[in-house]
Order: structure tokens, then C-alpha cells, then sequence
């Protein structure tokens, strides 16, 4: 094989002689790196080496020789030729490397969903692919072993700068979730959210309405859905999407009993609520659609729509001459609890167990003994919380 050292002009003059498919002319300064020529008319500078054990060559093209210079394609050679002599085979290396280049964040996401969606809760399921497939977005199309540390804290403090501290926070935590489950899928080797800055700290929630606020918020209500959910909310003190997504099958009217389930309960734990007078009024009164199984909502789910109803019942508050400082839904909770303990009298274990906390017994026989013993507790606060909030509301 006829060898001269490569220069710019050789590399030029390199032609492929009629009847053949491409020519060859290899540089007598580095064995191994020569130039490609096709009958196409491509030009491509490659390396040919033996990896030791291996009987067969291979090549490997480095580069076109439009967008290399003849001394950068010879140093890349040279490194890619001392690979190959320790035993490394680059070509196994560049296919590696093009595999794990196919597998970005945005496919990792979408598989991470696929593992999510029938593990998780509607509710928390809609954040994490809110997360993941918006807040993440100008991420997604990166190699999932390209991105960076610094890429993960840069897009944190754009999303704290845009939607807020808060939501920045949770962001943080969905990728972080989805880097886990990647390393134990052997799809990644690190987490690089680990090590950053969480946005903005949190505080717990203590926001309690005041009896004046219950009030207007009561009134506000509306016989529509959303009416009929927030005002359950305020006599049961449970969870949002536990209300919103209440089946017929969990009701037992006549005795004023909701059994959730445990698939339903935040700790997967089977949970009775008694209900008051007012409760079951409310619950029996929801229309129910033609073959849906649900109390509130239309379509396949529970209720939807929430933060648009919310909007909507602040509106009428401040049209009222009521507005209320900031609120959520589950601040009705908090409030349910704290007049129950400070105003009623109603002890504190048993408002554990009319939140549905696990504290003190947490399985076993002592567990399922404290929820019977409590059933008649349970079912006297919510009646008094019941009778508290009639009072206030003016209603009969």
C-alpha cells in the first residue's frame, strides 16, 4: 500500500480510477490515517487499525475533509490509533456513543410516565407530566448523560423567575424522581440534580379561615359542583381530590357513612367518614349523569376544572364585598381542625382520625381497633363541626 505524508494539496489530487467505487491514500507520517475518496464525490479522512486480540481491521471515518483541516484529522487519528493499541476499539466507542446519544431526556421521560401513570394518583400524575414534559421542555432533546449539573440549575432559576419558587420546586423534584428511576432502569449512571439549590424554601401552610371568612366562603357556594365540593370539603375536612372523586359505591346515605378506599386514601388506608346532616343533603341533592358511576364531574374522571372554579368563586367573594385573602382548598381542612380543637373541644387523637394521620398505631390489631373505638367520636366532632358551621352560614 503506497503511502505519502497527507497535505491539503495530496488530498486534492486523490482520484478514483474508472470502474472503481473509491480510492485510498495513506499518510506515511501516522500508519493507519489516510483520506477516502468516493466515486460520489465525497471525501472523508479515516483510520484503519487492529485491535489486539482481533484478527479483522476496521475503519472508522474521522471527519470530511471539508470540515477538517489535515492536522486536526492526523491528531485525531493519532488519538483514536492510541486507543486501539490499549485495547479500546473506537469504533465500538462512536456506535456506544451514538446509542446513548438516541437516548435523550425527552425518551427517558416518556417511558418514566408510562411507569408513573398507573402508579400514581391522577392528581400527583398530571403535576409530574406537567413537570417533565413542560418545565423540562427545552431539556428534553439532551442526551440523557449530557445534561449537566449547571443545565439543571440554570432552567431551576428560570422556572423560579417564571412560575414561582414554589412550583420551581416541585419541577426539581420530578426530574430528580425521573433520574432515580433511571439509574435503577441502568438507563444513566448519575443524578445530576443532586448537588443543586432548591429555588426557594418552603413553609408550612397556616393559613386558617376565620369564622367570618367560613361565612362569606359558605354563602359564595354556588348549587353548582364546585359549590357542592367545597362546602363537603368544609363538613368532612377531607382532601380535595378524595371529594372530586367520590363514587356512588363509597356512599351509604341512609347510615351517613363515606367509605374511601384504600386505593383512594393518601396513606392507602381504608378510611370511614361519617356525615353529617348537611353532608348527606348536599350529597344526595348532586345530580348524577346517566350511567356515571361518580358523584361530581362529567366525562371518565372526577371533577376537573378546579383552579377555573376557584377563580370563579374569588370573583364572586370580591363582587360581594367579601374577598378573602389568599386561601386554597386545603386550608379548609386546616381550619375544620383547628375550630374543632380550639373552639369545640374535640380531642386531638380524634381529630387525627378524622383526618385520616396515622400516628401512634400504624397496623396490626391495635390499628383497626382505634378506628372502630373512634367511629362514635368521629361521627359526634363532625356533627358539632357541622352544627358550628350551620350557625354561622344562617342556614336552617
Amino acid at each position: 500500500m503506497t503511502a505519502q505524508r497527507l497535505t491539503r494539496q495530496t488530498v486534492a489530487a486523490l482520484t478514483v480510477p474508472p470502474g472503481k467505487l473509491e480510492a485510498f491514500l495513506w499518510d506515511a507520517e501516522v500508519k493507519g490515517f489516510g483520506v477516502r475518496a468516493s466515486a460520489g464525490g465525497s471525501r472523508r479522512y479515516v483510520v484503519q487499525y487492529r485491535v489486539p486480540g482481533q484478527r479483522a481491521t476496521k475503519k472508522l471515518s474521522i471527519g470530511a475533509v471539508d470540515t477538517l483541516s489535515v492536522d486536526e484529522a492526523r491528531r485525531q487519528a493519532r488519538t483514536l490509533l492510541a486507543k486501539a493499541l490499549t485495547g479500546n476499539d473506537p469504533h465500538a466507542e462512536k456506535a456506544a456513543a451514538k446509542k446513548a446519544a438516541a437516548v435523550t431526556l425527552g425518551s427517558v421521560a416518556d417511558a418514566y410516565l408510562k411507569h408513573c401513570e398507573a402508579r400514581q394518583k391522577p392528581g400527583t400524575f398530571y403535576q409530574t407530566k406537567l413537570h417533565l414534559t413542560k418545565h423540562w421542555a427545552p431539556l428534553r432533546g439532551l442526551p440523557l448523560h449530557k445534561v449537566r449539573r449547571a443545565d439543571v440549575a440554570a432552567r431551576l432559576t428560570e422556572l423560579r423567575d417564571s412560575s414561582g419558587g414554589v412550583s420551581a420546586n416541585r419541577s426539581r423534584s420530578a426530574l430528580s424522581a425521573l433520574f432515580a428511576w433511571a439509574i435503577g432502569e441502568g438507563l444513566t449512571e448519575a443524578n445530576p440534580v443532586v448537588g443543586t439549590h432548591k429555588p426557594a424554601e418552603e413553609k408550612t401552610r397556616e393559613r386558617v379561615l376565620s369564622d367570618a371568612e367560613l361565612k362569606a366562603l359558605w354563602g359564595a357556594c354556588r348549587n353548582d359542583a364546585y359549590g357542592r365540593i367545597v362546602r363537603t370539603l368544609i363538613l368532612t375536612a377531607q382532601r380535595r381530590e378524595e371529594v372530586g372523586g367520590m363514587a356512588d359505591t363509597e356512599l351509604d346515605l341512609d347510615a351517613a357513612l363515606w367509605t374511601l378506599p384504600a386505593a383512594r386514601a393518601k396513606n392507602h388506608r381504608e378510611h370511614l367518614v361519617p356525615l353529617s346532616a348537611p353532608a348527606v343533603a348536599i350529597l344526595r341533592e348532586a345530580p348524577r349523569l346517566e350511567g356515571r358511576s361518580l358523584v361530581f364531574g362529567e366525562g371518565a374522571g372526577g371533577f376537573s376544572g378546579w383552579s377555573r372554579a376557584k377563580n370563579a368563586l374569588d370573583s364572586r367573594l370580591t363582587e360581594a364585598g367579601t374577598p378573602l385573602a389568599p386561601w386554597t382548598l386545603h386550608d379548609l381542612r386546616r381550619t375544620a381542625a383547628t375550630t374543632m380543637a380550639d373552639q369545640l373541644g374535640v380531642a386531638p387523637h380524634i381529630i387525627e382520625a378524622i383526618l385520616n394521620h396515622v400516628s401512634g398505631h400504624k397496623a396490626g390489631v391495635a390499628g383497626v381497633y382505634n378506628r372502630a373505638s373512634y367511629a362514635r367520636e368521629k361521627r359526634e366532632a363532625l356533627d358539632l363541626w357541622a352544627a358550628h358551621v350551620m350557625a354561622l352560614s344562617d342556614a336552617p
